[in-house]
């Protein structure tokens, strides 16, 4: 009988334009979290890269690579199923935003390359535009653990609701979002959007930044968190690095969704959604 709870940790990176300090931080953070007990350890949107579209193509890798060879190492070490995060992925000339997750065995279980990318413009506040140098992923991916099955989207993709709640279809109890949202959305949607998700497929949603480094060209809010199904903060981080730890507590999503089955509840004779991924 799959556990009624366990134990997840959001590590908080640091992420610095030194490749190899960051598979290194972030070696060392996989151990601390495992050693704190956590049963499912998640990195940060592009964790071993600084984030922004020059960079891309100077750290991008082939899936396997340094990066994912050290997650698969970190994975097996530590005994834990880890959600790498995402890293900038070379793939038969293009590039993708992609995120890896080992089993505890270190074995790749699922790979997700962002589906929506960040193509944004703030007057006055800031522009982005990922799509100058990458492509946008086809696919959306689940993963399945002793204790449930988990949904994987990165960053922009919390904005979309259709996947969270495709995800919810699929039987999904948690989300996992590695993100790196900036000071002006950051502050505005970051923890409005996972309060959103959450609460509409009632399950749990958590998201993964990068620490702040006010001295990068794109500053990260930071603030990783944990929502749970009722719509609330169960953890949170500051700005700085630190790893979040925190029970995800499945009993409690079937508790809510008895209590208020909106599952049960759609109106497929006027409105549906279709699954269209082969994922």
């Amino acid at each position: 009988m799959a556990a009624s709870k366990f134990k997840i940790a959001l590590v908080q990176l640091f992420v610095s334009a030194n490749k190899s300090e960051n598979l290194a931080r972030a070696s060392k953070l996989i151990s601390q979290a495992a050693g704190g007990g956590a049963n499912l350890v998640a990195l940060p949107e592009c964790f071993n890269s600084p984030y922004g579209t020059k960079y891309f193509p100077e750290y991008a890798e082939k899936i396997p690579g340094e990066s994912t060879s050290m997650l698969a190492k970190a994975a097996k070490d530590n005994k834990v199923f880890l959600v790498g995060g995402s890293i900038p992925e070379e793939d038969g000339g293009k590039l993708y935003n992609t995120s890896t997750v080992f089993n505890p065995e270190g074995e790749l279980i699922a790979k997700f390359r962002k589906v929506h990318l960040f193509d944004i413009d703030v007057p006055g506040k800031i522009r982005f535009q990922e799509s100058e140098t990458l492509s946008p992923g086809s696919g959306l991916v689940t993963f399945d653990t002793p204790y449930c099955k988990v949904g994987l989207a990165i960053c922009y993709d919390i904005r979309f609701p259709e996947l969270a709640q495709i995800y919810a279809r699929r039987g999904c109890k948690l989300l996992l979002y590695p993100g790196a949202f900036n000071m002006t959305t950051g502050p505005a949607h970051w923890e409005l959007l996972q309060r959103g998700r959450a609460l509409d497929n009632q399950l749990y949603v958590g998201t993964i930044s990068p620490a702040r480094d006010e001295g990068a060209s794109y500053v990260a809010w930071g603030h990783s968190t944990l929502v749970n199904p009722w719509g609330e903060v169960v953890a949170k981080a500051g700005h700085e690095e630190e790893i979040v730890y925190s029970d995800v507590d499945l009993s409690y999503v079937d508790e809510v969704r008895s209590s208020i089955p909106t599952s049960n509840q759609r109106r497929a004779d006027i409105y549906n959604l279709q699954d269209m991924s082969k994922n």
